[in-house]
C-alpha cells in the first residue's frame, strides 16, 4: 500500500467512527446500538432525614446500591427505605427531590417512609 494511502484511510476511519459515535446520541430508540441506557433510565436525586428516637440525621440511601450503580428509581428508593425502616436503624424518613427521566423532571417527595410523586 502506498505511503499516502494510508493517512488517508485512517483519516475516512476516524472521520466514520466519530459520525457513528455522534449518532448514538440522536432520539432513535429501539435503533440497533443506541444508548438505551440513557433514554430509559430514571435518576432520583433526593436528600433524605432519618429519624430514631428523636434524633434525626441525614441518610445516604446511595450507599446502599450496589458498588457502580447510579441509577436508583422511586420503587428502589421506596425498598431501600423499607429496609432501613425494618432493620431498625430508623423509626422514620422524610424528605424531598426530583425524578428525572425521559419524559422530564419530576418533584419527589418522602413523607413518613412513603416515596410520593
Amino acid at each position: 500500500m502506498p505511503v499516502s494511502v494510508l493517512p488517508a484511510v485512517q483519516v475516512a476511519a476516524t472521520a466514520a467512527l466519530v459520525a457513528w459515535m455522534i449518532t448514538g446520541f440522536t432520539r432513535l430508540p429501539g435503533r440497533w446500538l443506541r444508548w438505551k441506557m440513557f433514554c430509559r433510565a430514571t435518576f432520583t436525586i433526593v436528600t433524605l432525614t432519618g429519624t430514631k428516637n428523636g434524633q434525626t440525621e441525614p441518610v445516604n440511601v446511595y450507599g446502599h446500591l450496589s458498588p457502580g450503580s447510579f441509577i436508583l428509581g422511586p420503587p428502589q428508593l421506596q425498598a431501600i427505605i423499607n429496609y432501613l425502616i425494618a432493620s431498625g436503624r430508623y423509626d422514620r424518613i422524610d424528605g424531598h427531590g426530583r425524578v428525572l427521566s425521559a419524559t422530564g423532571e419530576t418533584p419527589l417527595e418522602v413523607t413518613d417512609s412513603r416515596v410520593v410523586r
